[in-house]
């Protein structure tokens, strides 16, 4: 053999382990604030159709899913779910306004160490904070900073239209709509750290109540707040569309990987939020935490639609898996599994159901939905098939009793391994060591202290119970 082909065929060998590893894609994390399943142009909804042109450009281009699923049926805890890859009662964060325990192993850490660029946009909610949104402070114990991000524009909570916003714990008032601040924001950031891969978290503030919208994009909506929320999704599908042109013009689209999700299921004030499955937010039935889901990256992913059962726990695994992550960049005990397969047109195979213990009890094992509602002697579980009965209208436990009683049993066995967890039993101190936290940011002095300079970048912010709060 010719003595060069040999060595070329030696390097190839020795190089093929390290492929996977090189690959170093931009990644964009994208949230909604209360987007329903139903609220896509792409799903034919009565408003929305024709006037989510970016979304449905971005779902047409890249990998949608008809099945994907926040961790719970409320914000925080879901986004503590991509931050970690667990369930979010593991983490800290088994409901609203809970901090995300600095034990904790995150994916903004693990890219860091991977040489990535990191940075927060938006809506944090993680850091134990209650009330509408406000700058986080520079001092707060548990800013983005704090779980491996380098750069975070962040607010504690949702924020809309003309907010004053923290940059690194500097506050700024800036106008504009919310949703185009953040994107802008993160184009600047990128566009600064192009040479290196760079990891962007995006969590728009919209389109959680209040609702406000600019006029234009209300127009043809229902009158009122229907019609103010239907807006705001428009507002976001325009920013989606800026995303997208931005890294079209930095010649970086094609090695970027966007996610884009919701962190719950749809509200009543729209009717049609969640196409119609049952429940809204706040509810373990599927209107509650079935969300829109697509990934979009051009270089590695055709498009697709795909009915495979996915989860905001996934995100975590399925990034260490794709960029081959050391081990060690997760807590051994994790819920999530990489979902990489589908980018390759593969269908994967879970390990284990989709687990939820928000709000009562779910297991999601294929097309099988296991649910539990009520508390105490009063609760009662279900055995639903989502393929046949999406609207989880017939309880068919009484047809597979086997099934049944072996997702229950496992379920049993995952509640106990979560209340373990909380307790801190995953962590090498073997306990919590951060106290928890979930207090009003109108009670804290630290806060109250600041009103006058808020009312001085923004002479029409109002201090709790002197007008608008």
């Amino acid at each position: 053999m010719n003595p060069l082909k040999t060595i070329t065929l030696l390097l190839a060998f020795l190089l093929a382990p390290f492929t996977k590893a090189t690959e170093r894609p931009h990644i964009v994390l994208v949230m909604a604030d209360d987007q329903g399943w139903g609220q896509m142009g792409y799903m034919n909804h009565p408003y929305l159709k024709g006037r989510m042109p970016n979304l449905d450009a971005m779902a047409k281009a890249g990998l949608r899913f008809n099945r994907f699923y926040a961790a719970a049926p409320v914000c925080s805890p879901t986004r503590a779910s991509v931050l970690t890859g667990r369930i979010p009662a593991r983490t800290g964060v088994p409901g609203l306004h809970k901090r995300l325990c600095l034990q904790e192993k995150t994916l903004p850490q693990a890219l860091k160490k991977a040489g990535y660029a990191t940075a927060h946009f938006g809506k944090w909610h993680l850091n134990g904070v209650k009330g509408p949104g406000m700058p986080i402070l520079p001092d707060d114990p548990n800013h983005p900073g704090h779980y491996g991000f380098d750069f975070w524009l962040s607010m504690t909570n949702f924020f809309e239209m003309d907010p004053i916003l923290s940059r690194m714990g500097k506050f700024e008032y800036t106008k504009g709509e919310s949703s185009e601040l953040m994107v802008h924001e993160a184009l600047k950031f990128i566009t600064e750290h192009k040479e290196k891969p760079t990891f962007t978290v995006i969590w728009y503030g919209s389109p959680h109540f209040p609702f406000r919208c600019a006029p234009a994009d209300r127009k043809g909506f229902p009158e009122g707040k229907h019609g103010d929320h239907l807006g705001e999704i428009v507002a976001m599908d325009r920013s989606v569309g800026q995303l997208r042109k931005g890294l079209r013009d930095l010649g970086i689209e094609k090695e970027t990987l966007i996610w884009y999700t919701s962190d719950n299921g749809g509200l009543s004030t729209d009717p049609d939020s969640t196409g119609h499955l049952q429940g809204f937010k706040g509810s373990l039935h599927e209107g509650g935490i079935r969300v829109p889901a697509i990934i979009e990256w051009p270089a590695k992913i055709k498009p697709a639609i795909t009915d495979f059962p996915a989860s905001t726990m996934d995100i975590m695994p399925t990034l260490v898996d794709l960029l081959d992550l050391p081990d060690d960049s997760m807590l051994p005990l994790v819920d999530g599994e990489s979902i990489t397969a589908l980018f390759d047109g593969k269908t994967p195979k879970r390990a284990h159901p989709i687990p939820f213990t928000m709000k009562g009890t779910a297991f999601i094992d294929g097309n099988l939905k296991l649910l539990k509602t009520g508390r105490g002697k009063g609760a009662k579980w279900a055995l639903f098939d989502l393929a046949k009965d999406p609207g989880e209208t017939k309880d068919i436990s009484g047809d597979h009793p086997e099934k049944f009683e072996a997702l229950k049993a496992a379920a049993d066995k995952v509640t106990a391994s979560v209340d373990a967890s909380a307790e801190g039993k995953d962590y090498p101190e073997g306990k919590v060591i951060q106290p928890q936290r979930g207090k009003p940011w109108m009670d804290m002095p630290e806060y109250q202290k600041l009103y006058p300079t808020f009312q001085k970048l923004k002479p029409t912010w109002k201090p709790p119970g002197k007008g608008k709060k």
